[in-house]
C-alpha cells in the first residue's frame, strides 16, 4: 500500500509506504487527507489507512535538478509510441545519429518501433524524408521527480490534477 505525500502547499512531494505515512501522522508531522482500503487495527485504536497525507510544514524542493536521460524515461515521456509512425515503441532512437555527432540527450532521443529504427539506421531524418510527430523536450513536473507517480492510485488523481492545472 502506497501513500502520496503532499507538501504544505498541496504539491506532490513523495510516495511512501502506509506505515511511514502512519508514523508521520501519529507524530503530528502530517494530516490525513484521504483514506483507502482496510483500516489498520492496533492494540488500542483503529486507524484509517492513509492514501494521501499533507505535511504540516513546508519542505523546500531543489528545482534545479535535471532528470537523467534513460531508455525507460524516454519511452515513458513518449507514452511508448513511435515518434515516426505512432505505433507501439519498444526501443529508443537517436534523431541525429551518434555516428554523425548526435548525443544522448532528451532533445535527441525518441521512442521508436523496431521497424522504423531498423529502416532509419544511422541516417538523418532529412535523408529519409521523415519528420517527427512532436518536438522532443526534457520532462518536467512532479511526475518525473517522484518515482512511483508513473502508476498513481485512483484516489490521488484529484490532488495530482489540481497541482498540474495550477
Amino acid at each position: 500500500m502506497r501513500t502520496l505525500v503532499l507538501n504544505a502547499g498541496y504539491e506532490p512531494l513523495a510516495v511512501v509506504t502506509f506505515r511511514r505515512a502512519l508514523l508521520l501522522v501519529l507524530t503530528g508531522k502530517a494530516s490525513v487527507i484521504a483514506e483507502d482500503g482496510d483500516p489498520v487495527v492496533g492494540p488500542n485504536d483503529i486507524l484509517g489507512r492513509p492514501s494521501v497525507i499533507l505535511l504540516n510544514r513546508y519542505i523546500k524542493i531543489p528545482y534545479n535538478q535535471d532528470t537523467a536521460v534513460t531508455r525507460r524515461g524516454v519511452l515513458r515521456r513518449d507514452n511508448h509510441l513511435c515518434a515516426y509512425c505512432g505505433k507501439t515503441a519498444t526501443t529508443v532512437d537517436h534523431v541525429r545519429p551518434r555516428s554523425r555527432g548526435g548525443e544522448d540527450s532528451w532533445e535527441n532521443l525518441v521512442a521508436c518501433c523496431l521497424r522504423c529504427n531498423n529502416a532509419k539506421g544511422d541516417r538523418t531524418l532529412a535523408h529519409m524524408g521523415w519528420s517527427l510527430r512532436f518536438t522532443p523536450r526534457p520532462p518536467s513536473g512532479a511526475r518525473w521527480r517522484i518515482r512511483d507517480l508513473d502508476r498513481p492510485a485512483p484516489a490521488w488523481s484529484q490532488f495530482l490534477d489540481a497541482h498540474t492545472a495550477a
